[in-house]
């Protein structure tokens, strides 16, 4: 058998750290500001930072991240009353993507929380002296760190970098998209696109057809015709298909169980659910908690 190599495409490399801290700032802290030749990002842990930026002035809250690019003019100050836990990294990236992160900055998801908790435990590991040492600018490799930490550190970093560049991306295109509706298709599209949208919002209720036709003033044989042409599959059907999802996103989150999910999502009984969510995996709720499929997001093929 032959086989082909293929050669995987890397879009963000980071080549070097610079520095990696982790600060809790006193109320009275005020930097007059810098500028330096690499990228840097702020992650707001805790309370609020009021940012220079330029000839931009705000407040970053918690939660919030902000990007400064190599050379520009940035500086900031704790607020008061809430003073800030900061997260910095500047490091060395000289991939054409990067340039996305150009003045942005923006809420952190949950998911992106959990990467950049990873990035932060392997800063730990991986460097000297500790994250949360105040000012300590120079950075050194621990020589007793964990096997492969830097390696950790290099690989958590670059996945943050893409998973913001990829919600943020989606997020404007889809702006882009209700801005500009006129460019996504007909009417019939543009109703689909509504009623998808409608149904992943109520997809924690007993929403029926006739709920659905008198929301969008649609009779029942024309929105089945339009929604099968348009995605192929019923009405109903996809909404079992959007509760079968959130079912699973909720087993994994393991913060409520089967009896729960099941009323929530709007099932008549655990056991209706248990038959349903069978069918569909061909597997038990209880066997799907316990399977590696539970921890990772399904893609299909």
């Amino acid at each position: 058998m032959i086989y082909k190599h293929v050669p995987l495409s890397q879009e963000i490399v980071v080549d070097s750290l610079v520095t990696f801290h982790y600060y809790e700032l006193p109320s009275s802290y005020s930097t007059k500001g810098e500028m330096h030749d690499f990228w840097e990002f702020v992650y707001v842990d805790k309370g609020e930072l009021h940012v220079k930026r330029e000839n931009d002035q705000f407040s970053l809250k918690q939660g919030e991240v902000i990007f400064y690019k190599p050379n520009q003019f940035h500086g900031g100050r704790s607020d008061a009353k809430s003073p800030p836990n900061l997260i910095i990294v500047t490091f060395d990236c000289a991939s054409k993507a990067m340039d996305f992160f150009e003045n942005k900055h923006f809420k952190v998801d949950a998911q992106e929380k959990k990467i950049l908790s990873l990035l932060v435990n392997e800063g730990y590991n991986a460097l000297s002296p500790r994250l949360d040492k105040p000012f300590k600018r120079v950075m050194h490799k621990k020589k007793s760190a964990p096997f492969g930490s830097e390696q950790l550190v290099k690989m958590y970093l670059e996945t943050l970098l893409i998973y913001f560049t990829r919600r943020l991306s989606n997020a404007e295109k889809e702006k882009e998209r209700r801005l500009h509706p006129g460019k996504t298709g007909n009417k019939d599209e543009d109703l689909t696109t509504q009623l998808v949208a409608y149904m992943k919002q109520n997809v924690e209720s007993k929403l029926t057809l006739t709920d659905i036709c008198r929301k969008f003033a649609i009779g029942r044989s024309q929105l089945l015709r339009n929604f099968k042409s348009n995605t192929g599959c019923g009405v109903i059907e996809y909404l079992n298909d959007l509760k079968l999802e959130r079912a699973k996103t909720m087993i994994r989150e393991e913060k409520y169980n089967f009896t729960e999910i099941s009323k929530i999502l709007g099932y008549n009984s655990i056991h209706y659910f248990s038959r349903h969510f069978k069918r569909s995996t061909k597997m038990t709720p209880t066997q799907y908690s316990r399977s590696v499929r539970a921890k990772i997001t399904h893609h299909p093929g």
